[in-house]
């Protein structure tokens, strides 16, 4: 059959002139054809079919990927619900979760899936075999996309064995008095401030003092206080880009543009510290901030396969053995301590406006806090900080932890999915997508948690509720990417809000927006919680 085709072939294409003669008919018909059909069909015809097929395609992906679960009968052409999350309404999300387990928006080229169960949530979060942290879209631009919080598996599980350090009990110790400075001097700022301009939102200032604290702790002196104050006064610019999804690429004087210069300069300054903390430990330096912990603990893991190498074994000043962890570069350096300041600047700008607020407004609390911080002082009220003083602090924890339970900073927490997931037994979620778990349902399950509604310390307190449902402690997360550093975060709330206990008098001016959330990155009253704050003993 074949040979006889391709004899067939060949004495159909012998004679040239009959060959082009059927050629040339073919083409003619077929012009003629596709003439008719064209004609009177214009540009804008064209363009307008391609939109329909566009609009279509989309409408038809997003209801595959729906599949039942809660969400939107129909998608907003292309762009979904963008402008509600460039301007995010707390009630609309808390609307989502009610909405059932799993529910779903579609924003421009990304799928999202909300899970609002405790249970949903705490799979996601323990299911690295399915899903990444991404923050964000734009999260992988400003903290680059080699960032450590991104790795995976095995990757993920070194370097952060190299971080394990960096928030033990003696390092906590060491960062304390250096926190301690910081919050001496905004309180003296604050009292002059309130001077100045009574009523004044203090949500900024809150903002400021955090970003003071974080790099103080994590990169000590190397950086000076003008470039702290520079960095503080830009990361808002980081915090504004940072809506739930994105437009696909950065714009020219757009909130992600300003977010990204930002970025490129936190990460330079913090490229600096790196170097000058790896001389100072090099020349026998004593580390005072969370850099110089790591970089010395970088030398000595050199300094132990050094000695293997000889036959011999090495043990650290403290007499233990050196965790094995390689020297990063300056850069990684950077990258790490901006995620270090990523996770506390905003949530804990969050957490210190709502203990302001919420001790302002409930002096029976404040009152207790109070007495307890001077008994624990031995009634000497400028006690420095120390571990030993923090450990004695039971009701001032117990403050702190209804607060991050009733107003919790993180309230979800954006993955991507790296492979089809099956988060129930009904429902895949497709590679591509974003799964968000959200934390803030978990925190307010009025099955675990008598009234949730109600701020109430005591439900920490021996014989309460609260510590014994773990599972829906989820403010710090859990899983493999679970915050590193919850114990400091805690006991910085603690020192402060105990410090200005004594130190501070303060009233909240009441609005009609103080108790209405509004979402930035974190949440935040509305009105921005106006105060005016007294000294209310002499600070040294």
């Amino acid at each position: 059959m074949a040979t006889s085709t391709m004899a067939g072939a060949s004495n159909y294409s012998a004679d040239p002139v009959q060959a082009g003669d059927l050629s040339r008919g073919n083409w003619n018909q077929s012009s003629g054809f596709v003439g008719q059909l064209l004609a009177g069909v214009s540009g804008w015809t064209i363009l307008f079919t391609i939109l329909a097929v566009s609009v279509t395609y989309d409408q038809v992906m997003y209801i595959l990927n729906r599949k039942g679960i809660a969400g939107p009968t129909f998608k907003i052409p292309f762009m979904g619900p963008f402008l509600e999350s460039i301007n995010p309404v707390w009630e609309k999300y808390v609307a989502k979760w009610n909405s059932g387990p799993l529910s779903c928006v579609s924003v421009f080229h990304k799928f999202v899936v909300l899970a609002s169960t405790r249970d949903l949530s705490r799979k996601v979060l323990n299911s690295p075999q399915y899903v990444s942290p991404c923050v964000v879209d734009i999260a992988k631009k400003l903290l680059r996309p080699t960032n450590w919080v991104f790795l995976d598996g095995k990757a993920h599980i070194d370097y952060r064995r190299g971080l394990n350090g960096l928030f033990t009990r003696q390092a906590l110790a060491v960062y304390l008095p250096g926190q301690e400075e910081i919050y001496d001097r905004y309180f003296k700022r604050w009292v002059q401030l309130s001077k100045e301009k009574p009523e004044m939102a203090y949500m900024g200032e809150f903002r400021e003092i955090n970003c003071a604290v974080s790099c103080r702790t994590f990169v000590g002196h190397y950086m000076s206080d003008e470039i702290v104050k520079r960095i503080s006064d830009d990361y808002y610019c980081i915090t504004a880009a940072l809506d739930l999804v994105n437009f696909p690429i950065i714009i020219p004087f757009t909130r992600t543009w300003y977010g990204k210069k930002a970025a490129d300069m936190v990460l330079d300054e913090f490229e600096k510290c790196a170097v000058l903390s790896k001389e100072k430990i090099l020349a026998g330096g004593t580390p005072d901030c969370t850099l110089d912990f790591w970089v010395q603990a970088m030398f000595e893991s050199e300094k132990a396969k050094e000695a293997k190498e000889r036959g011999e074994e090495y043990l650290s000043p403290n007499g233990e053995k050196p965790p094995s962890i390689r020297i990063f570069t300056n850069y990684e350096i950077a990258q790490t301590l901006f995620t270090f300041l990523f996770a506390s600047q905003d949530a804990s700008s969050s957490a210190t406006t709502w203990m302001f607020q919420i001790l302002a407004d409930r002096p029976d609390v404040m009152e207790r806090v109070r007495e307890e911080q001077l008994a624990v002082r031995g009634g000497d009220p400028y006690k420095p900080l120390s571990m030993e003083l923090l450990d004695k602090m039971i009701y001032t924890r117990a403050v702190v932890k209804e607060t991050l339970r009733y107003r919790p900073p993180v309230t979800m927490v954006p993955y991507e999915v790296k492979k089809d997931f099956p988060v129930t037994p009904g429902y895949v979620i497709k590679k591509g997508s974003m799964v968000v778990p959200a934390l803030f349902p978990a925190l307010h399950d009025p099955e675990v948690y008598n009234r949730p509604e109600i701020f109430n310390p005591d439900r920490w307190l021996e014989g309460g509720e609260a510590e014994a449902a773990s599972k829906n402690w989820l403010v710090f997360g859990c899983g493999p990417h679970y915050c590193l550093g919850q114990t400091y975060a805690t006991l910085n709330f603690m020192a402060m809000i105990g410090k200005a206990s004594l130190m501070l008098d303060w009233d909240h001016h009441v609005t009609d927006l103080s108790e209405k959330i509004k979402v930035f990155a974190t949440i935040f009253p509305m009105d921005d919680c106006k105060l005016t704050i007294k000294e209310r003993l002499p600070m040294h």
